[in-house]
Order: C-alpha cells, then sequence, then structure tokens
C-alpha cells in the first residue's frame, strides 16, 4: 500500500471556506502532511478573503493559489474526520454526511469582524494562531 492511501482524510467545513476553514486545511497540510490529506469546504463559498491570506503568509504559508469550495465537490468522498469550525452561537455548522468521525471546534468567524483594518487583521491572528494551536494539539504526535 502506498503512503498516500494510508493517510487519513479530513475535510474542514465552514459555512463560507473563505479563512477558518482554509486556515485549518493549510496548517494540517503544512504541520502533519505526511499522516493526513487534508481538504476545505463551505456550505456557500464566497473566495478566500485577503485577511487569511495575509495572516497565513506572515506565519510562512501561503494560501493566495487556493479556492473556495462548496461542500457538494465533496459528495460520495469518504473522510476519516470532517470537522466543522464554525461559530455555532453565530452560525448554522453544515453537516456533511460522509465522515467516519465527526469534530466541532467553534472558531470566531473573522471575515464579519467590524473595524480598522488594523482591527481585522489582529482578530485575523488570533483566530488563525487559535487554529494553529488546536491543530498541534489535535493533530501532533500521535493525535487523530
Amino acid at each position: 500500500m502506498s503512503q498516500d492511501t494510508q493517510k487519513k482524510r479530513v475535510l474542514f467545513i465552514c459555512t463560507h471556506n473563505s479563512a477558518r476553514s482554509q486556515m485549518a486545511e493549510a496548517f494540517l497540510k503544512t504541520l502533519f502532511g505526511e499522516r493526513f490529506d487534508a481538504y476545505s469546504a463551505g456550505t456557500h463559498p464566497k473566495g478566500v478573503h485577503p485577511h487569511a491570506i495575509k495572516v497565513m503568509r506572515e506565519g510562512g504559508i501561503d494560501i493566495s493559489t487556493t479556492r473556495s469550495k462548496s461542500i457538494d465537490e465533496f459528495c460520495g468522498m469518504k473522510f476519516d474526520y470532517v470537522i466543522t469550525v464554525c461559530d455555532i452561537e453565530k452560525e448554522a455548522c453544515p453537516f456533511f454526511p460522509d465522515g467516519e468521525k465527526y469534530i466541532h471546534k467553534s472558531f470566531e468567524d473573522p471575515s464579519t469582524c467590524e473595524g480598522t483594518d488594523e482591527g481585522k487583521m489582529a482578530i485575523f491572528r488570533r483566530v488563525r494562531d487559535e487554529i494553529r494551536e488546536w491543530i498541534e494539539n489535535t493533530f501532533g504526535k500521535d493525535g487523530a
């Protein structure tokens, strides 16, 4: 069996596939890509947020060539983990039927924050750092 077929498949889902799920996918690929194939999607994809691209680039990860994807693109695909990263108090979290295990981890949607550009960037950085820490703790070493 090849190394690729031994990897666990992970799908991160949020509403717009513009920031949180994109960052989670990129972190999992970058940090633990030897063990996991990561994907992301949204129920209402609307493009990768420019601030998400900027804050990930600050951390050395380029997501400028990624695109927002609909969960419909993954229908019929099986995943070891389906992870919703929406803010459960403010959003209706989507459901994807083809997962073996389901995990929910609520992160604030930085794309809805208001204020100055500097203030928005600070929120994107905080959410980015929260996602990275969660990915490291959940999937690192012998996790997940």
